[in-house]
């Protein structure tokens, strides 16, 4: 099967490094005429509450009661937090406010989730500090939020891959899911060398996004291309019309030589556009994981969500943003914050284990990024708490459950997960050796919807730490 031109690709990396190159250097020179920027990328994988995070955050930066492990928040040094028209003219705005009235409204749900890159920017008014504050006067800040879907960012892995080797990761990977069976019988049923027929094609591609998305809702990560699942108006195009085939001979006209045409088309035209306009911009980055959800599908779910935190800080560049690195390198990604999200669904007694679980999750990922300069952490979180605490007596014990509303049916009900074991490699071992079950039980999951509420003036939306991720993330600039 043909392999990806070295050369092409060779040449579009550097002439992507040359257009960052000057794009940053305009950056840098007009910076100090202008109010400086902060651009913090949000995203996560499936059902890890990437938009509920934005909206929250937003929330509670423009109501600061809730927000005391924020320094500035806790010290009165933000004056004023409004919000602004973006920067960037081409990219949708986060639609904050129907997203905030459908989380507090008189009838609460969870807003549509991500299904494209938007943008927001939230401007902050600082109260001067220093020697010099009295002549400066107040300064600001603009936030600019970044939010994109995680399965654009896993996207990113294909750049160094060409068609043949992603073809065989891919089946390689699927030749014992389930959900994977009617794709591989498909596959099967092809001659990859045989000449292109655009009808076979498009079944072939059909079957293979159906999978993907059997194997997303079944709690899989490693869900690439990731247009294929949040096709947009490439819906139909020939640049998702492509599926993995099995190694073999690929002559000219083939349906092999034509798949492959199309995977280079889908780098060129799709994942480097998206880090070159977006990705690359990026100075802080928090990656949401629902670690709970991985937890409840079981192990394989829990394996591939390793590997998956792994890919994502892969795509990377992690480092410092001095004045000669911007220039030298391009902009790096200083901060990286990785949050288990669903805290809330988890008595406050097992936080620690929770945060244990997302440290040990990420540790390869998080060693990388310190050795290359960046700062990261690990924490659990809920960016909007939609469950109350209690303690309930079963067997002679008492468990801490939560109680809430479940989202499908709208009916109260407690739910007590299971205990999370203190180690996290009671966990990680058993998944990376490939066991099907959790040896000691399973552990239960709910959706809860948002409950309502009743905000004091001055008050954000209930959380569970997320004020601690905003200081994290951005509180030495403020």
């Amino acid at each position: 099967m043909t392999r990806g031109t070295g050369v092409t690709g060779l040449a579009a990396n550097v002439a992507d490094g040359v257009l960052r190159g000057a794009e940053t250097l305009g950056g840098v020179v007009a910076s100090p005429f202008a109010d400086p920027a902060l651009r913090l990328g949000v995203t996560g994988l499936a059902r890890a509450g990437k938009t509920v995070f934005i909206t929250s955050l937003v929330a509670n930066l423009l109501n600061r009661g809730r927000m005391s492990q924020l320094t500035a928040a806790q010290q009165g040094r933000i004056e004023a937090a409004y919000l602004q028209p973006q920067p960037d003219d081409t990219v949708p705005r986060f639609d904050f406010e129907n997203h905030l009235a459908a989380l507090t409204g008189p009838d609460p749900h969870w807003p549509e989730s991500t299904r494209a890159v938007s943008e927001l920017r939230l401007s902050l008014r600082l109260r001067p500090t220093g020697l010099f504050g009295a002549v400066t006067g107040p300064r600001v800040l603009h936030l600019d939020i970044i939010d994109y879907p995680g399965e654009w960012l896993l996207d990113l892995s294909l750049m160094d891959k060409d068609f043949a080797t992603w073809s065989a990761d891919v089946l390689r990977r699927i030749e014992t899911r389930s959900e994977a069976s009617a794709f591989r019988a498909a596959v099967k049923a092809a001659d990859p060398s045989a000449a292109h027929d655009e009808a076979q094609a498009q079944g072939l591609a059909a079957s293979f996004a159906a999978y993907l998305q059997a194997a997303r809702a079944a709690g899989y990560y490693d869900c690439t291309p990731g247009r294929f699942l949040l096709p947009g108006d490439l819906a139909g195009s020939p640049v998702l019309t492509f599926a993995p085939l099995p190694e073999g001979a690929a002559p000219r006209g083939s349906l092999a030589r034509e798949m492959a045409r199309r995977f280079e088309a889908y780098k060129a035209q799709v994942v480097r556009p998206f880090f070159r306009d977006h990705f690359a911009r990026i100075d802080r980055q928090v990656v949401l994981v629902d670690a709970l959800g991985a937890l409840h599908s079981g192990p394989p779910a829990m394996e591939d969500l390793r590997r998956a935190m792994t890919d994502i800080l892969a795509s990377f560049r992690p480092g410092s943003n001095g004045f000669l690195s911007q220039l030298l390198r391009g902009k790096r990604v200083e901060k990286i914050l990785f949050a288990a999200t669903k805290a809330d669904h988890l008595h406050h007694q097992q936080h620690l284990q929770l945060t244990a679980i997302i440290e040990a999750l990420t540790q390869d990922a998080r060693d990388r990024a310190r050795f290359a300069g960046a700062e990261t952490a690990a924490l659990s979180m809920a960016a909007l708490r939609a469950t109350t605490e209690e303690m309930r007596s079963h067997d002679g014990a008492e468990l801490p459950c939560v109680r809430g509303i479940l989202a499908e049916n709208g009916k109260p009900a407690a739910l007590y997960p299971g205990r999370l074991p203190e180690d996290p490699r009671h966990l990680l071992t058993p998944a990376r050796q490939g066991a099907e079950q959790w040896l000691d039980g399973s552990y239960a999951s709910m959706r809860f919807a948002p409950q309502p509420l009743t905000l004091k003036p001055g008050d954000g939306p209930p959380h569970i730490r997320l004020d601690r991720a905003a200081e994290f993330l951005f509180g030495d600039r403020l």
